[in-house]
């Protein structure tokens, strides 16, 4: 039973043994490269930057943002129900009471977001 594991072991040592191979020919043939600040700075279409690079948002956008993924993704899992309506209450009315449940809790999620001020950009 071992000696069927023998050629994976050899394609395994061969992989490392290539890959080891690679990584020491390249610092024993490659130079290192001189550093300079304008071959360190960012180029944005041959204009010099200007500022920083990332802006600072505020807390406001990502609150909006992680309720719009939420949301969004709620959406999603109502899609595939709505698709299999006429089935899924044929079988049972129960269905539709648990859907309502589901929209009836995203409700109250809604208004506490925007009773909380999650939604509004002035304050």
């Amino acid at each position: 039973m071992p000696d069927q594991y023998l050629p994976v072991l050899f394609q395994v040592l061969i992989a490392l043994g290539f890959a080891v191979f690679v990584l020491i020919a390249s610092v024993v043939a490659g130079r290192a490269g001189r550093r300079n600040a304008i071959k360190d700075s960012a180029y944005e279409c041959g204009m010099l930057p200007i500022g920083d690079g990332a802006p600072r948002f505020s807390v406001k956008f990502y609150m909006v943002a992680m309720l719009f993924v939420l949301f969004d993704i709620e959406v999603v899992f109502m899609y595939p129900w709505a698709v299999q309506f006429r089935e899924l209450v044929a079988v049972s009315p129960v269905v539709l009471a648990s859907m309502a449940g589901f929209a009836g809790i995203l409700v109250v999620a809604y208004v506490y977001a925007l009773k909380k001020g999650a939604l509004s950009w002035k304050s």
